[in-house]
């Protein structure tokens, strides 16, 4: 499924066949890092993956896990830097909620927010982690 935003060029697909290549620059522009590239692509195997393309550059996307029925979490929501600010991020999560068959939860960073808030978004519970090291 594609969703076109006009003026902008950007494309956006619900993207099930998300090349983890790509998918991993988009994540190292956001959080620069090493990341195991089968271990990635395991993981976007388990979600539903919403896209957003510039051309053939992959400038956004927004991960859900989901049981289908009872949970549904957005495992994170990631713009290129440069591609910040021109509601990408409001139109991926606008599609998420469309495509989502449940509920939607997420943790959302610290002043990140406001973003969620403007989206209709509420507090829910209070998140918790503890860290494994990755792989």
């Amino acid at each position: 499924m594609k969703y076109k935003d006009g003026e902008k060029r950007i494309t956006y697909v619900l993207d099930q066949d998300l090349c983890v290549t790509k998918f991993l620059s988009l994540v190292n522009a956001v959080w620069p890092g090493e990341y195991h590239e089968q271990f990635t692509k395991e993981a976007i195997q388990k979600t539903l993956n919403i896209t957003a393309w510039d051309d053939k550059e992959l400038v956004g996307c927004v991960r859900i896990l989901t049981d289908g029925y009872f949970f549904g979490t957005i495992t994170e929501i990631l713009i290129r830097p440069d591609y910040q600010g021109r509601k990408i991020g409001k139109h991926l999560m606008e599609i998420a909620w469309k495509q989502s068959p449940t509920s939607l939860f997420i943790g959302a960073q610290p002043g990140k927010e406001h973003f969620f808030e403007k989206l209709g978004y509420t507090k829910s519970i209070q998140s918790f982690q503890k860290k494994k090291q990755r792989k």
